[in-house]
């Protein structure tokens, strides 16, 4: 069922209960009005035609014909009259005697002073009457026809509205379920329009206040997650074609070269040498963009815990030293942290561990003493770690381009590498929500900064 229709029906079911609550409210308190009004009249009536009869005015006689002649007209009040000790003076139509009084209701009568009660549809009263100092006890019955018609000519016109009603308000209300979804299908529209050609395109959004708007705006930060993931995979793809092809490249020639003829045993190993250096570049490429894909994961996605930087940074020299024993890291508190909350942060050590293994590196390979300085100190909300060399530095042209992804300075003879370590690093560093700056002068060594905010 469409939700245009379900919302109608349960709107037109919940305004339709409160319509028909209304209608029975209005009917009752017409028929507990009605009810109340025919008994002040019966009263009135019991009142006047026992003063006529104890006055002596009209006689008993004439007083019935009279009631007995109007009854084949109108619904006529009978009333009757009796001591006190239930000694019967007078009353209308004996014969007929639809109260049928008994000492029971005598003695109610004369607890209460007055009492009012139903006879199957005819309403009665009883009521202790005042005359010339004694009392007397006066009843009155009768059928308050005139009111009921009305009270049934109420209750059609109620149902006839109840049903005009109830359809008016289906009508009502598709038109308004139609008129209050008619954005979603524009939106189900645009929707349908986004394919993985066209993935950059947006929902509009023409109230952020609104359900729909918010709707529109969890979408789109939805499709900017999915256009990052799915840019991320294609550049992925995109990386290792492009810097997988030369280092397979020169595989390929160099065992085509070894097979083209009959070789020594040394030559044999030469070539199988320079295959497995091939093999071991090509091993390195494919960390670095497997370690560059995982940068791209959203930070939700990643595990994230606190990380004392003095301790991550005395792993990864361990790390790089039993890799290299040629390079020197000395790692320098530039002030004493008065707590250990200066130099911790929420991080991922992995991912951390990368990005500073990369610095440190870069410092090392470029340098000719193999020296990386790391010094760690804080300000403000920040923990700050400057990894220093003292090589041959950049230009600023390689400064800017420094992030660059593959990008390859003037240097880039002085060791091997695939201009990933740099970029990679960059990500990480803006995953944690960090920054990262580079300071360098040609023949004055180069400086990077990184700045992550500690807990």
């Amino acid at each position: 069922m469409k939700i245009r229709i379900a919302l109608t029906l349960k709107n037109t079911a919940a305004t339709a209960a409160v319509f028909l609550v209304c209608l029975t409210a209005i009917y009752l308190v017409s028929e507990h009005t009605r009810s109340r009004t025919f008994f002040h009249t019966l009263e009135n009536e019991a009142i006047t035609k026992a003063h006529l009869f104890l006055q002596n005015k009209v006689d008993a006689r004439t007083m019935q014909e009279i009631y007995l002649n109007n009854r084949n007209f109108i619904d006529e009040v009978e009333v009757a009259v009796y001591t006190t000790d239930f000694r019967m003076l007078y009353h209308d139509a004996i014969q007929n005697d639809i109260i049928k009084e008994d000492s029971a209701m005598i003695s109610r009568i004369l607890q209460d002073r007055r009492i009012a009660f139903y006879v199957a549809d005819y309403q009665g009263i009883g009521m202790l009457y005042a005359f010339e100092g004694e009392e007397y006890v006066v009843t009155a019955a009768a059928y308050d026809r005139y009111g009921h018609a009305n009270l049934t000519e109420l209750r059609t016109t109620l149902g006839i509205l109840f049903v005009v009603g109830l359809l008016l308000l289906f009508v009502t209300g598709y038109l308004l379920a139609r008129a209050a979804l008619q954005p979603i299908r524009g939106i189900v529209r645009e929707a349908e329009a986004i394919t993985a050609s066209h993935i950059d395109r947006r929902l509009p959004v023409r109230n952020a206040r609104d359900e729909l708007g918010e709707l529109a705006l969890a979408f789109n930060a939805l499709l900017s997650r999915l256009e990052a993931s799915f840019n991320a995979q294609k550049q992925f793809v995109s990386h290792v074609s492009h810097e997988l092809r030369t280092p397979l490249a020169a595989l390929m020639a160099e065992l085509d070269l070894s097979l083209q003829k009959e070789r020594s045993g040394a030559e044999y190993r030469r070539a199988m040498h320079h295959a497995l250096q091939d093999a071991g570049r090509m091993t390195k490429l494919i960390d670095g963009l497997l370690n560059l894909a995982k940068a791209d994961y959203l930070q939700e996605q990643i595990h994230m815990e606190r990380i004392r930087l003095d301790e991550l940074l005395l792993d990864v020299r361990s790390l790089i030293l039993r890799a290299r024993p040629d390079y020197r890291i000395d790692l320098l508190f530039e002030q004493e942290a008065e707590d250990e909350r200066m130099i911790t942060v929420e991080g991922n050590p992995h991912l951390l561990t990368i990005a500073f293994t990369n610095l440190i590196e870069n410092n090392c390979k470029y340098s000719d003493d193999h020296l990386s300085c790391v010094h760690i100190s804080y300000w403000e909300q920040w923990a700050i770690l400057r990894f220093s060399d003292c090589g041959a530095g950049m230009t600023e042209e390689e400064l800017r381009q420094l992030f660059t992804l593959f990008y390859r300075g003037s240097q880039e003879s002085m060791a091997e590498g695939h201009g990933i370590g740099m970029a990679l690093a960059r990500k990480i560093i803006l995953l944690h929500r960090g920054r990262i700056a580079a300071h360098s002068e040609r023949g004055e060594g180069t400086t990077f900064v990184v700045e992550l905010p500690h807990i």
